[in-house]
């Protein structure tokens, strides 16, 4: 199964309008969490401590859309929390599949299998499973044993039924390179369309701080699960690809990927949230962007996320062409 061309068309046409504007600072994918509630308390996930006092909370459709109008970019993404336990998550999908937005549904898996009724096969909709290795590894992250199976077969299933699926992968500290190999080449052989990975982030309400990756130690483990040789279908761009391996550097670029939350949006980024805002104007202010990235605050020292840091590869390769055109090379063969 592969990407669907207007995927890359659409961005491709989205972010030339935009550069030709002179606009500097604007959104490629719209990150919405209609809630926070969730089925897992997965070891590194912030989410669900931060918003501790609001996981009764769930906006509504209206008010997804409305955050999707003002970003104003091709690509949602819906997650949280767990959106799956969010009841209206069939309507919601089928609003912004009306609305001709690519939507990245990203979920641990659990509840896919029984949920699928609730949505059809479209060319705009692609579940993202987050799958952290083989069994014994995904269970001992998500702290419950049959995840991994259970995820799996909902895969397995919504592939069968025609659905776009992708996984995502959490690198962290001490993680088991060959598992993850393992881990991938099964996701692969199964006919998933491609594989996510992001390095881990040390949330300051996470406690278990040691599994975070360091920038240096992350550049080492990258440099071995990306290689080139195991012919994996890794879904990032191959710059970003290239950035986890250190063979690049970027500015954060962390507009690209604004967050939208039952408390509002989240600035400055995904990551941290220093406050939340009624509009997205204030994220997009280039002043914002003096004050954080690395080298600015501390906070975002060894963050390699791709939220933050994808966007920027894809920006810079407007003043590369080379880049430009092996981005599309690349994707066009994904």
């Amino acid at each position: 199964m592969k990407r669907p061309a207007t995927f890359d068309m659409t961005m491709a046409r989205y972010i030339a309008r935009r550069k030709l504007s002179r606009q500097s600072h604007f959104p490629f994918v719209t990150m919405v969490e209609p809630l926070e509630a969730c089925n897992l308390r997965c070891q590194g996930c912030g989410r669900i401590r931060e918003y501790q006092d609001a996981l009764d909370l769930r906006m509504s459709i209206d008010d997804v859309m409305a955050a999707v109008w003002s970003a104003g970019s091709p690509v949602v993404s819906v997650s949280g929390g767990e959106p799956l336990l969010y009841e209206q998550i069939g309507d919601l999908i089928r609003a912004l599949v009306e609305d001709k937005r690519f939507i990245f549904l990203c979920t641990n898996g659990l509840l896919l299998e029984e949920k699928l009724d609730q949505f059809k096969p479209s060319p705009y909709v692609s579940f993202v499973v987050h799958m952290d290795g083989t069994e014994k590894i995904h269970d001992q992250v998500t702290g419950r044993p049959g995840s991994y199976d259970t995820a799996f077969s909902a895969i397995q299933e919504a592939i069968r039924r025609g659905f776009r699926v992708s996984t995502n992968t959490t690198i962290f500290h001490g993680s088991d390179v060959e598992d993850l190999r393992a881990s991938f080449n099964r996701l692969k052989n199964i006919g998933i369309e491609g594989l996510m990975v992001s390095a881990g982030y040390a949330y300051e309400d996470v406690s278990e701080q040691e599994q975070f990756l360091q920038r240096q130690e992350a550049i080492r483990v990258f440099r071995r699960v990306l290689d080139p040789s195991q012919k994996l279908p890794f879904y990032n761009n191959p710059l970003y690809l290239d950035f986890l391996r250190g063979k690049r550097t970027y500015d954060c670029a962390a507009w690209t990927t604004p967050t939208f939350t039952v408390r509002g949006w989240r600035l400055p980024c995904y990551l941290i949230a220093d406050e939340h805002v009624d509009s997205i104007d204030a994220l997009l202010d280039p002043a914002l962007w003096d004050r954080y990235g690395p080298g600015k605050d501390k906070r975002c020292a060894n963050c390699m996320i791709h939220s933050s840091f994808e966007g920027a590869s894809i920006l810079a390769s407007f003043r590369r062409p080379w880049d430009l055109l092996r981005v599309a090379l690349e994707e066009g063969r994904s």
